[in-house]
């Protein structure tokens, strides 16, 4: 697939979305973004600001399975991965699966589960396939999790793990809709909410040909110097006590070809690095107990990171 296709695959998709999640384009980038790079969302943002129809909205839109899991203390590993059952008529124990399997999974307040449940996503998340009894499966094709946690809220909560927090691809605040864009929220479900008209306008294949092209983007030699100056910087500054992981390189390296095609081109630029850098890897990183004393934001972290790192300029 030419990159020109993949563009236009990518926007038709974004199109699509904003009928029914409105005025918020640059987030939604950012999802499609994540879709196309195979990577997995944290939704972090207050409830009732669309972050469970996006995801429907999305599995619509690739023509895939959508599930959602409602994460809750008293959820085991196997109400996610699913079970093996004995059927009495084969006389043989037959895999039941559980609702990670699917195209698009939402898990909904993930940090509302225990860490054992948690860590059940795990191997679903990085493997793409799970074990149950000893058996592997595996997850279909364009596998994605979407996962949601509520920022303020953290009574009865359990905070995600390191090792959790660095399998997702990136971390997205959706937040509130402006004062005209919440007029059009009204307006847009007088009568039927537009989810119920959405139709497909992706393919799970052509989607796979998509994700299979940006990896022809153009990294330059500098430009990959840049990437790990970033997260390297992330790892000595002195208010960082956990920087990011090599995996974090990744993330911004195939983020940074993504970006560079929904720009149009297929080469990637100092800007397109730094377009993503927040959403790659603020998530990853661990404040030193000295930085929350101070209040400091992980976010602002990463941008006072992008001012320091010197900016190639032969690209």
């Amino acid at each position: 697939m030419e990159i020109v296709a993949v563009e236009a695959l990518a926007a038709k998709i974004i199109e699509n979305l904003e009928k029914v999640i409105i005025g918020k384009h640059d987030a939604l980038e950012m999802i499609v973004l994540g879709l196309f790079c195979r990577g997995h969302i944290l939704i972090e943002d207050v409830p009732g600001t669309g972050k469970t129809m996006l995801a429907k909205s999305l599995a619509i839109s690739i023509g895939g399975k959508f599930s959602r899991i409602q994460f809750t203390p008293d959820m085991l590993p196997s109400d996610i991965t699913g079970i093996s059952m004995y059927n009495q008529a084969t006389q043989t124990f037959e895999f039941r699966p559980g609702p990670v399997v699917a195209e698009i999974v939402l898990a909904d307040e993930i940090n509302r589960a225990t860490p054992k449940t948690q860590s059940a996503l795990l191997e679903a998340m990085e493997e793409r396939q799970i074990t149950v009894d000893g058996k592997t499966h595996l997850l279909p094709e364009g596998f994605l999790v979407f996962a949601t946690q509520n920022p303020i809220e953290y009574e009865g909560t359990f905070p995600l793990p390191e090792a959790q927090l660095d399998r997702f691809l990136m971390r997205v605040r959706i937040g509130y809709p402006t004062f005209i864009d919440e007029m059009r929220i009204l307006e847009s479900q007088k009568f039927a909410h537009p989810i119920e008209a959405l139709q497909a306008v992706a393919g799970i294949e052509n989607l796979k040909n998509a994700q299979q092209a940006i990896k022809s983007v153009h990294v330059s030699e500098p430009i990959k110097k840049y990437i790990v100056s970033i997260t390297e910087a992330t790892r000595q500054d002195k208010d960082i006590y956990l920087g990011a992981s090599p995996r974090g390189s990744l993330g911004l390296y195939r983020a940074g070809q993504m970006y560079a095609v929904l720009r149009k081109r297929d080469y990637v630029t100092p800007d397109d690095i730094k377009n993503v850098a927040v959403y790659v890897l603020a998530h990853r990183i661990v404040l030193h107990p000295s930085a929350r004393i101070k209040d400091l934001n992980k976010d602002a972290l990463v941008e006072e990171i992008l001012n320091r790192v010197e900016v190639p300029v032969h690209v």
